[in-house]
């Protein structure tokens, strides 16, 4: 056997665990009708067949109809969830790896306004921030009927065969009722004691065990501190671990700190790109000493080494690499395999959980395959005829082409105007907490190193360059340029962001900051220009600022500029800008009215996305087969491109990324693997 840590395996109960690492409870809203049908499946049948000891399903599945689904929850109160839940724990059994999920009713963490539109239900008024809904005072019947409907679902959840479960107890409603903050109530069920806020918890865990009796695993994913005033403390966390430990009637601790209720809270309880790596860890692990509980934990451990520490260390009996196991999917087999510098690192980015709070489904910025199992490939397979492609840009979208057609067997030749790989991420990067980003092409870079792609850096290449390769393929990922017209006079007045990030403009000293794409280029060059102690002000047409830049990866950037005073306006739009003097006047317009404000400043700096940089495309298309041209049909359903336009072209044609249309980082990457996989 081998000695890491990590690989070593875990006796839970009845349950042999095969090694440390687990995928944590998360809903990556997949969910079809509110079943985990053929893509949830797909999603976890590929992290169990990669040798995952332990994947959590379904973070958040609700139990009864009065929790409404706030990010397309699995809906566990629907006897329909037993066929489905059983064809994806039967699966992952078939490949080692054992099933849990977890219960909940989300209490005040939803609205009323969607599923059956019944009111949410608290142990207090106090309505939850996040999503805005005053919740209805729970009443004694709806709490023997909520505890009914948890063993209820608990019951399902066994006959679907999966090998346990797990009740959620943080921003909910069970530590609702735990939480003095929140808990308003009177009687068996308030705030007055401990054991008051504890009874409807042990009066679920009861009505559970009554239903699947004293073997079936369950375990508890609980706030053990809240960190927040009024809240529950460090002290009540440990006392109440104690207490449900004496019950015996909770086989595992899934610890978590602090409180979920805003953006902010969350982000701190799920650190994002920037902040500290496992900053709970060591609070779970003081846990798992006082108490002697067995824990789990995961909190922004994206790396083999710290999960290995909190292992070996005995902080964690369990290791929860969520995120990174949604950006590789075979961790455990690269392990197994000694490729551990293989693997595809989790940057933090972040855009899994702020795509899902935001109505979408989760996907990763790094891997575009991840949730959509059934349609792209993880692993790339090997293409039937050797072909020479020729790419053209070393961005995002140009360095996952180059990996995906080595992978396919193919020569690869990159030709690059700078001296390295990136693109706009090297730009990204120059924002200390996002240099993260870099990580994306490094890790791509180095996979097309091992695979034997040639980079020709410093090629400013044009078509004759292109064309001097001889090649079969040839793919454009040039990127764009800021867009920067667009106003009606003034236009030669501005800078763009890049030129403030990049540092060929020098930031003012009153500086307004025109935001009309809504994405991280206007926060980034905000964050510049007030660590130099300029006054700033960002001005967008949008209702929100920073639209394109959701909940959670606001969280840093807006801690920086709230603390250097700058100001956000939202609903008007730079129209004009005109010198004066020696300063500049910026004029506002609206898109509601003929209303106008005007600002005077020294810089004026817009963020309007970009236009390609498609020269090189418009010149070789006429000699391409296909004239540029893409078959969406067969793009869409994995089929290779068979477009013939021009009869006497000798090779064919494709852009990507930023090169068609101003995107983000990952449409570059996906419109890369899902073009490439079948060249």
């Amino acid at each position: 056997m081998s000695a890491d840590p990590l690989l070593q395996p875990y006796r839970l109960k009845h349950l042999t665990l095969k090694n440390r690492l687990m995928i944590t409870s998360h809903e990556p809203a997949y969910p079809e009708d509110g079943m985990p049908k053929d893509r949830y499946r797909a999603y976890h049948v590929e992290r169990a067949r990669a040798g995952v000891a332990l994947t959590m399903t379904a973070g958040s599945a609700i139990v009864s109809r009065d929790s409404p689904p706030a990010f397309n929850n699995v809906l566990a109160w629907k006897d329909e969830v037993v066929g489905w839940m059983k064809a994806l724990t039967d699966e992952c059994h078939d490949h080692g790896a054992a099933v849990m999920i977890q219960l909940t009713h989300l209490g005040r963490r939803s609205r009323w306004d969607t599923g059956d539109w019944l009111p949410t239900v608290s142990p207090g008024h106090a309505r939850e921030p996040a999503h805005r809904a005053f919740p209805k005072l729970i009443e004694d019947w709806d709490i023997a009927r909520i505890v009914r409907d948890y063993a209820d679902a608990a019951e399902r959840m066994q006959a679907a065969g999966l090998d346990g479960i797990e009740l959620e107890s943080y921003g909910h409603l069970m530590d609702a009722f735990w939480s003095p903050r929140l808990n308003e109530l009177d009687g068996p069920y308030g705030a007055g004691s401990l054991d008051d806020r504890l009874r409807f918890t042990f009066d679920v865990l009861r009505a559970i065990r009554d239903r699947v009796g004293a073997d079936f695993i369950v375990g508890l994913r609980y706030v053990a501190d809240e960190v927040v005033a009024g809240g529950l403390t460090r002290e009540d966390g440990l006392e109440i671990t104690r207490r449900l430990k004496a019950s015996g009637m909770v086989d595992f601790f899934n610890v978590t700190r602090g409180h979920i209720d805003t953006d902010a809270a969350l982000t701190d309880v799920i650190p994002v790109q920037g902040m500290r790596s496992a900053p709970h860890l060591d609070f779970a692990g003081e846990v798992r000493a006082a108490a002697g509980v067995p824990t789990f934990h995961a909190a922004k451990i994206q790396d083999v080494a710290t999960a290995r520490h909190a292992v070996a260390s005995g902080k964690l009996d369990m290791v929860g690499m969520t995120r990174a196991h949604m950006a590789d999917p075979h961790i455990v087999a690269k392990i197994l395999r000694g490729e551990e510098d293989r693997i595809r690192p989790c940057v933090g980015a972040n855009y899994c959980l702020d795509r899902i709070y935001q109505g979408g489904m989760a996907l990763c910025l790094h891997n575009p395959a991840t949730g959509r199992e059934l349609e792209q490939p993880h692993e790339v397979p090997p293409a039937g005829v050797r072909r020479r492609v020729v790419i053209v840009g070393a961005g995002p979208a140009g360095v996952e082409a180059a990996r995906v057609c080595a992978a396919r067997g193919h020569e690869v030749i990159v030709h690059e105007a700078a001296d390295r790989a990136g693109g706009q991420i090297r730009l990204t990067a120059l924002t200390p907490r996002r240099g993260e980003m870099m990580q994306i092409v490094q890790w791509r870079v180095a996979e097309c190193e091992r695979l034997g792609v040639t980079f020709r850096y410093n090629s400013v290449a044009d078509a004759g360059d292109v064309l001097a390769e001889a090649p079969d393929v040839v793919i454009v990922a040039t990127g764009g340029l800021p867009q920067v017209e667009g106003l009606e006079t003034g236009d030669d007045l501005v800078v763009s962001a890049w030129d403030i990030l990049s540092g060929d403009a020098r930031p003012g000293t009153n500086v307004l900051i025109y935001d009309d794409a809504g994405d991280y280029a206007a926060l980034q060059a905000a964050e510049a220009i007030a660590a130099t102690g300029a006054a700033v002000e960002i001005v967008t047409r949008d209702r929100t600022f920073a639209a394109e830049v959701m909940g959670m990866s606001l969280t840093p950037a807006m801690r920086e500029l709230q603390v250097r005073d700058a100001t956000f306006t939202v609903t008007w739009k730079l129209v004009a800008v005109r010198r004066e003097g020696n300063g500049l006047v910026a004029v506002l317009g609206s898109d509601y009215g003929a209303g106008r404000r005007e600002r005077n400043v020294d810089q004026v700096v817009v963020n309007r996305g970009t236009l390609p940089m498609d020269e090189i495309y418009l010149e070789l298309r006429p000699g391409s087969a296909n004239l540029g041209e893409v078959d969406h049909d067969a793009l869409i359903a994995g089929r290779p491109q068979d477009v013939v336009r021009n009869a006497e072209g000798t090779y064919r044609l494709y852009r990507i990324g930023d090169a068609v249309a101003a995107r983000n980082t990952h449409a570059a990457i996906y419109d890369a693997l899902r073009l490439c996989k079948a060249v």
